[in-house]
């Protein structure tokens, strides 16, 4: 099972998380692109980080929305939504190669994320952007999202991610950050119901109904309350339930 987190959402003088720890617990970094999140030097310095633990270097697009962390809905035109999203890969990518490795895999951000679940077509203008960018780049989405399934009909490799601490609508989808019960905090709940994903492929949904989830990915928020303890619970959880970390992309360059 791969572990995944955000980082490099800091700004100039101002940081968020920790992502020098977050960087020896997961297998996979969400780096943003300077478009929600992060400014050029604090994401060279993050993938500088990443290349020296062996993390992999995934391109996290966004709206263009500093002001709003990216957590506000866009009504792009999709030509222009197109143009961003390569716009932040290529950027990334270029501080990734400048840093000894490169972009492995791209996963949108927020609004965006929580769009594509069933906008389909912000969901088509993501899957251009990379196929344009490279083919050959996976991409990682929300099981069922109408992203994953234009993205698969558009012969891109898909990556099913679950949540690890953000509670579940009964129909898989996520709770609003708006909403009670949308952040979990309890890092010892949070490593059981990860384990309980991995091993079983069912969560406990905010109703209480039992869920089926397919996931090849988890994701623990680098800017979370106790990011590191609960990413580090959930690591140590799975590891002592027979289940072994890696990515799900390879090495780079």
């Amino acid at each position: 099972m791969d572990l995944n987190s955000d980082l490099g959402e800091g700004f100039g003088t101002w940081r968020l998380g920790d992502d020098a720890a977050m960087l020896d617990i997961v297998s996979s970094a969400n780096i943003a692109c300077g478009f929600h999140a992060g400014d050029p030097r604090t994401l060279l310095e993050t993938c500088e980080r990443a290349v020296a633990r062996g993390v992999v270097i995934g391109a996290q697009v966004g709206y263009r929305d500093l002001a709003g962390f990216g957590r506000r809905f866009i009504d792009y035109e999709p030509e222009e939504l197109v143009a961003d999203l390569i716009y932040q890969i290529g950027a990334l990518d270029g501080l990734a190669r400048a840093a000894g490795d490169r972009v492995l895999y791209v996963k949108p951000h927020g609004a965006l994320y929580n769009t594509i679940v069933h906008h389909e077509q912000q969901a088509a203008a993501v899957v251009d952007a990379v196929r344009r960018y490279d083919p050959d780049l996976p991409v990682l989405g929300l099981p069922g999202s109408a992203f994953l399934l234009l993205a698969e009909d558009a012969g891109l490799r898909t990556v099913r991610e679950a949540f690890a601490d953000r509670g579940y609508n009964p129909d898989g989808t996520l709770v609003s950050r708006r909403s009670p019960g949308a952040l979990l905090d309890d890092p010892a709940q949070v490593a059981e119901r990860m384990v309980r994903l991995v091993t079983d492929r069912t969560l406990v949904a905010a109703d209480g109904s039992t869920i089926k989830i397919e996931a090849d990915s988890i994701c623990v928020h680098g800017d979370s309350p106790g990011a590191v303890g609960m990413a580090r619970a959930v690591h140590d959880g799975l590891v002592a339930a027979g289940v072994r970390i890696n990515a799900f992309a390879g090495s780079g360059l």
